[in-house]
């Protein structure tokens, strides 16, 4: 079997483009098929999603389990867990890992509330 070479046909449109102008039009299509699964993933996690950014992030998996059952119960899984204990860090002047401990504790979830 043998393909139809129909590559002119298929190019006409970008025929007349220049290279710079291919260049813009390359990234424009590029942007465009990227912008929903970014949008994708800014609106929806999971807990495991969560889970496993806190294990990147140094905490063990009896600590992140507490962490991400509190940010569930205070509603801030579109926020994400990470930045959740990142944020409260900031504000408590500790290191993330400090923050994140508290938290498993069930320490200082009330100050999380203040942060969003």
């Amino acid at each position: 079997m043998k393909r139809a070479d129909d590559f002119e046909q298929r190019r006409a449109h970008l025929a007349n483009l220049t290279d710079e102008e291919l260049y813009e039009r390359f990234w424009k299509l590029a942007n465009e098929i990227v912008d929903p699964l970014l949008e994708l993933g800014k609106k929806n996690t999971t807990p495991s999603i969560e889970r496993s950014i806190l294990l990147r992030m140094g905490f063990s998996s009896l600590e992140v389990k507490p962490i991400v059952e509190g940010v569930m119960n205070k509603g801030l899984m579109g926020k994400g867990a990470g930045n959740v204990v990142w944020r409260l860090s900031k504000k408590l002047g500790c290191s993330v890992r400090e923050a994140g401990l508290l938290l498993a504790e069930g320490k200082h979830w009330d100050d999380v509330d203040t942060l969003f």
